[in-house]
């Protein structure tokens, strides 16, 4: 099917790939091979996977993960669970890659590549597009979601001092209402691989927080989030949040911890604690702990719910592009 084409498992790729990350644009857990390996192996059944090193005149000038499933090329995952993603390219080496990546993709039989998720800023925005055109395809680029994101100063009272006036009162009054409830902790659980107990009761409060997340969360989606949390825990990546309340989890976080910053990928609450804005002071502690461990920012990913601005969260988009023949 791919001609002269070569592919690499995620096993043959996994050392080049690493070492290859924290000189990208995009260095973000979503295009670690450990992320992209565990998605397909729970989702990919229906696709058919190549993982192209992108070479020129010898040179290796990055690699594109992606996929091909009705005619479409993709990168590897979705909009569901990624909430970002694009091809592993040194900085500066953008456009000899662009110009490989599609000399070589030119002999696939596909209609169109469909590439969701790609953060704001990122090279292949306008680097794709004007190879595209070179070789005669056209590539229509649209806005697809926010990510908001706020930059961490070196302190919790410096953090508080940034929010808007009318923010930073009613984080003050319900930290203070959370406190006169009971004994309140914010606590994490250690192995959230291997405590099943840990992500039992993530599950649980995250379906009783709305019936939408509910719903997201099928048998399917639940086997991810407890495979990631095995893949990522040990290293410190998976960082898993309980809030108690009178020894009580009351409500809870998943925080991703990598590249210097940490991204809050999925939450839950008991409703029945509500009035005491669990949810919210959750997230906010997870705040407080990026702060005191030294990160530089919070993002909150994908999705523009208020909280999130409430907690001094700035918009940085996301964008879908699509090349056709």
């Amino acid at each position: 099917m791919y001609g002269s084409l070569t592919t690499d498992s995620f096993e043959e790729a996994a050392d080049r790939w690493e070492r290859l990350l924290p000189r990208c644009w995009t260095n973000t857990v979503f295009v670690t091979p450990a992320w992209q390996r565990v998605w397909w192996r729970s989702f990919g059944r229906e696709s058919e996977l190549f993982i192209l090193s992108v070479r020129d005149r010898g040179d290796e000038l990055g690699i594109a993960p992606m996929m091909i499933r009705d005619g479409a090329l993709s990168f590897v995952g979705g909009s569901d669970l990624f909430d970002y993603n694009d091809f592993l390219v040194p900085k500066g080496g953008e456009d000899r890659f662009y110009r490989a990546l599609l000399d070589e993709l030119m002999g696939l039989d596909w209609d169109r590549i469909e590439l969701e998720s790609i953060p704001q800023g990122s090279p292949t925005l306008h680097g794709l597009p004007a190879a595209a055109a070179e070789v005669g395809l056209s590539a229509d680029v649209e806005e697809e979601d926010v990510t908001p994101l706020v930059r961490l100063p070196g302190t919790w009272d410096e953090y508080l001092s940034g929010l808007a006036k009318k923010n930073r009162h009613e984080l003050r009054r319900k930290l203070r209402r959370l406190d006169a409830a009971g004994s309140v902790r914010q606590s994490e659980c250690r192995d959230p691989g291997g405590d099943h107990g840990c992500m039992d009761e993530f599950f649980s409060l995250m379906r009783a927080s709305s019936p939408e997340k509910a719903e997201f969360l099928n048998r399917e989606r639940e086997g991810f989030f407890r495979a990631i949390a095995s893949e990522l825990g040990p290293a410190g990546v998976f960082r898993l949040y309980f809030l108690e309340v009178d020894g009580r989890r009351v409500a809870s976080c998943i925080c991703f911890d990598h590249s210097g910053s940490f991204l809050l990928y999925n939450s839950g609450y008991d409703p029945g604690y509500s009035s005491l804005s669990v949810g919210l002071l959750n997230k906010a502690l997870c705040i407080k702990e990026a702060i005191e461990e030294g990160r530089g920012s919070f993002d909150f990913l994908r999705g523009p719910e208020r909280y999130k601005y409430h907690l001094g969260g700035t918009d940085r988009l996301l964008y879908r592009m699509v090349v056709r023949r």
